[in-house]
């Protein structure tokens, strides 16, 4: 039986930066996953499908089986911490920075900082490293609110240009990790589906070199 491999993209900038590197490999969707309401696709290979979700679902997906191999930022990976995956190629796109960043001119009291962020987990990790004791307040979304209304001293957030933090009168401190998109695959997968997996991922990695080349 040829039992179809399935990749677990997540939707937006991954998904864009992703499709060009599926297609070197031979793989390109039938439907726009852009505008189609489809979470299942074909592809022009036979042997191969994609479901498109929330990139804090990928590893979940993956790890569970549900998926054979999945994109995932590196961002999404440090918080979930997870130890059912492998994670064998960085795919070199959706670059940015995993960072602290608070209000200008602020000053660390040494006092016990709230923090806002969604990396609830990675953020505990980091400072709890650094030996600061913090108050974790998670938000979902318009991070750089926090310190201008008083909800939090700092934020922990992914930086790309650092307009957005400058528009709102925030600057960058520190850098926690260096983000990029990964290829994760289920242990599973790698064992049972060993030679179609290996060759997509030979594909991938051919894919990633020859972009890096500007080819």
């Amino acid at each position: 039986m040829n039992t179809p491999i399935t990749v677990a993209l997540s939707k937006g900038r991954i998904l864009k930066d992703t499709l060009p590197l599926l297609a070197h490999a031979g793989i390109t969707l039938k439907d726009d996953p852009f505008t189609s309401r489809k979470l299942i696709f074909e592809t022009s290979r036979e042997d191969v499908n994609v479901i498109v979700i929330r990139a804090a679902d990928v590893p979940t997906f993956v790890e569970n089986g549900a998926a054979d191999l999945g994109v995932a930022g590196k961002d999404v990976l440090m918080e979930y911490g997870g130890n059912g995956l492998y994670e064998p190629l960085d795919l070199n796109i959706a670059r940015c920075r995993l960072m602290t960043a608070g209000r200008k001119g602020w000053v660390d009291q040494g006092t016990r900082l709230r923090i806002a962020t969604k990396y609830v987990e990675t953020a505990r990790r980091y400072y709890a490293a650094r030996g600061v004791q913090v108050e974790i307040v998670k938000l979902y979304g318009s991070m750089e609110l926090a310190p201008l209304v008083g909800l939090a001293d700092c934020i922990v957030d992914l930086v790309d240009t650092g307009n957005t933090l400058k528009a709102n009168g925030l600057v960058p401190m520190e850098t926690i990790a260096e983000i990029s998109s990964r290829l994760i695959i289920n242990k599973a997968s790698m064992k049972m589906k060993h030679n179609k997996v290996k060759r997509l991922v030979e594909l991938l990695s051919d894919a990633v070199e020859n972009q890096r080349a500007g080819g």
